[in-house]
């Protein structure tokens, strides 16, 4: 994985980023309950929204820098920033029966930063990641897409992701093969891992 120029006294932003990514998941109840409520399509923007927290409040970047480094638009990067934690805290705990209007992703993010930065653990070096329970939920696949595809701008078509994902296996097939399946322009990564899991199963 690339890693941002350090600003700020050396911050690896792509060490944080996964640390929130992780406890993101873990606030949700762990991998297997986002595969359980078929919520994988959850994992892109909750890594996008790690790194927004990241590379906004370690990093120092603006809005402007965040949006260029990540391939996403501005709004984007305000709507998470921004985004009310704790109306996204009540919704995931059943406060709320209308899915509020903030960055849920977002949200999320905020809830797992702030604990980890109230723990005191987001600037150790260890990154906990789970590698037994992605694979024994078969979905490690849609974590090495996710890499390859970070600051990308979509929409993708077949070309471009032969060759960003070249090598992939996924459940026991080439991901050249599967890309052949489905349908272009690709518009997001949430999209993307959804048209692949389906390729797969088909």
């Amino acid at each position: 994985m690339e890693i941002i120029a350090k600003p700020k006294g050396g911050v690896n932003v792509d060490k944080m980023a996964e640390k929130v990514f992780w406890e993101a998941i873990k606030l949700l109840g762990g991998l297997k309950k986002l595969v359980e409520f078929r919520n994988l399509t959850w994992l892109p923007s909750l890594a996008e929204a790690a790194y927004v927290l990241v590379l906004k409040n370690e990093a120092f970047k603006t809005y402007r820098e965040i949006a260029e480094y990540l391939g996403i638009t501005e709004q984007t990067v305000k709507n998470i920033a921004t985004a009310d934690e704790e109306a996204v805290r009540k919704y995931l705990e059943g406060e709320l029966e209308e899915r509020p209007k903030e960055h849920v992703a977002g949200g999320i993010a905020k809830l797992a930063y702030k604990k980890l930065k109230e723990e005191k653990r987001l600037e150790e070096q260890e990154v906990e990641i789970y590698h037994d329970e992605i694979e024994a939920l078969g979905i490690d696949w849609a974590i090495h897409v996710l890499a390859r595809i970070r600051g990308t701008h979509f929409p993708l078509n077949k070309e471009d992701l032969k060759e960003k994902l070249e090598g992939i296996i996924v459940k026991g097939k080439k991901i050249e093969e599967l890309l052949d399946k489905i349908e272009y322009p690709v518009k997001s990564p949430a999209e993307l891992l959804h048209k692949i899991k389906v390729a797969a199963e088909g």
